[in-house]
């Protein structure tokens, strides 16, 4: 797994690596060398050692943390690691809690998996209901062959699993009886108990099927309406219950989140060939990382005689592409005693050996982008994929199904409306064939935004297009980032985290030569 000072090499090498040669002509370009092969090259190193086993690491961490937080660095943890010797006991109580969790989060997830089948099954029966109504609402079309291939297909439906039941009186059963093979081709040709045909003629039956056909046609008829009612009322129901089965299983995944993600905290890191951690010893190995970054401000930079004077004049500002930021790395290990303090609520405070380093950086906004895109892709964020995989992920994929359901409306059909009213031009985009929902979302807008939208000349806005994009390489500076923008920003991040080390050393009374 490559570190963040690896990382920031890989983003920007012509700065931050030893090897950039090396690693050019092996790989050819920036994009293409992966991050555990640079040697890291930081602008500026400052490594500060701190030893005591009676006191505690913790104001050392929070020390640092507060005087970046006081610089306005807004800084970020992105490493937590740590690893206890199994002889130690803080390692079993830590093993204890961590099982407590696993447990915890394991039932509630069953309940979880137990809700997703629920919603599943009633998906699947939605849809069958779906199919169904679809037939019901096709007889009240206008166009006759739609309504006649309507009743046909609920006729057919009836003697699948209505009538069936009868056994050997149903019109299936019958018409494979001598004297009843026009039995079902007269049942499904039938409009009513009158028996008549589609230009009103009478059909030629003989009597003894016409007795028999009579009381089916009038039992079809009866199920037709008492059927409709009950399977939309049905419809509904289903509709409501997985409303609510959709509500418990988002509560049971917020429900699942905390456990997960503290169980997952807990695991330690496998550090089992460190020389500092040793089996039978009550030792403790932590890594932190913190990374924090300020702005470069161009007008204020100018005016304190920074940059060019005419640096200040909102004509250039505009013209002013990325920011540029002036970074700072603190990289702590510490190699600890774990010390149990009594109490009702008993917890362990650690007192050793803290190895802390702060490196200074330049970054552009690209890089930037970069840096958290490859922060987030290893790693260092695995415990949120985890989190998501388990319960967030397994909705989404029914997440169309479900909206459609939950969200659906009862709209008039659009192609029963005159000619008059139709637009030729939106005809021809597929408009009247989109959804009603998204109809609705551009119905207000002008015709040449509607144009837009559904021919896709607009597309998504620069913060969707930015967000969905993935950044592979990073633009080439110009003169101005290169030879002003970049200087100043290193010259700030080499002072910002020298003060940073030499404030800690002063105010610990450690020897200082400012």
């Amino acid at each position: 797994m490559a570190s963040i000072r690896q990382t920031l090499g890989k983003i920007n090498p012509m700065l931050y690596a030893e090897n950039c040669r090396e690693l050019l002509a092996e790989y050819g370009t920036i994009d293409k060398i992966p991050a555990d092969k640079v040697k890291p090259k930081p602008l500026q190193e400052h490594t500060l050692t701190y030893d005591s086993s009676s006191e505690t690491l913790e104001p050392i961490y929070f020390f640092i943390l507060d005087l970046m937080e006081t610089r306005g660095m807004s800084p970020q943890k992105l490493i937590d690691n740590f690893a206890s010797s199994p002889g130690s006991g803080h390692f079993g109580e830590l093993g204890q809690r961590a099982t407590i969790m696993q447990q915890q989060g394991t039932r509630i997830l069953g309940d979880v998996n137990t809700v997703l089948r629920s919603v599943l099954n009633i998906i699947y029966d939605l849809r069958e209901f779906r199919i169904r109504l679809e037939h019901y609402d096709n007889l009240k079309n206008k166009d006759k062959s739609v309504s006649d291939a309507a009743v046909l297909s609920l006729k057919q439906i009836w003697l699948d699993r209505v009538d069936i039941n009868k056994g050997n009186s149903s019109v299936k059963a019958m018409a494979f009886q001598g004297g009843f093979q026009t039995l079902i081709h007269a049942f499904l040709a039938a409009k009513d108990e009158n028996l008549k045909d589609d230009n009103g003629n009478e059909m030629d039956l003989n009597e003894v099927v016409k007795r028999i056909l009579r009381p089916r046609i009038q039992e079809f008829n009866i199920w037709l309406k008492e059927s409709e009612r009950e399977l939309r009322k049905r419809y509904e129901l289903e509709k409501t219950y997985l409303r609510s089965q959709v509500s418990s299983l988002k509560l049971y995944s917020r429900w699942a989140k905390p456990y997960l993600k503290a169980a997952e905290q807990m695991e330690m890191k496998d550090m089992s060939r460190d020389a500092g951690l040793v089996k039978a010893f009550n030792t403790i190995i932590f890594e932190l990382s913190l990374f924090g970054k300020n702005k470069i401000d161009v007008k204020g930079a100018a005016l304190e005689k920074k940059l060019p004077v005419e640096f200040t004049e909102e004509r250039f500002l505009k013209t002013v592409k990325r920011d540029y930021f002036s970074c700072t790395l603190v990289e702590f290990r510490f190699r600890g005693i774990p010390q149990r303090v009594g109490g009702q609520q008993s917890h362990y405070v650690f007192g050793g050996k803290a190895d802390v380093t702060f490196s200074a950086y330049s970054l552009n906004g690209d890089e930037v982008a970069m840096f958290e895109q490859e922060v987030n892709r290893g790693d260092v964020e695995d415990i949120l994929k985890l989190i998501e995989g388990v319960t967030t992920e397994s909705l989404s994929q029914l997440q169309n199904d479900i909206n459609f359901f939950l969200e659906e409306k009862e709209n008039k059909k659009e192609d029963e409306k005159k000619t008059g009213e139709i637009n030729p031009l939106l005809a021809l985009t597929g408009y009247y064939d989109m959804p009603s929902s998204e109809r609705e979302k551009i119905k207000t807008e002008t015709f040449g935004k509607k144009m837009t939208g559904i021919f896709g000349f607009g597309g998504p806005n620069k913060e969707e297009k930015k967000a969905k994009e993935e950044i592979k390489f990073i633009r080439p500076e110009n003169w101005t980032e290169e030879k002003l923008f970049r200087v100043l920003a290193n010259q700030n991040a080499e002072e910002v985290t020298f003060d940073i080390f030499d404030i800690y050393k002063k105010g610990h009374g450690m020897p200082s030569y400012t």
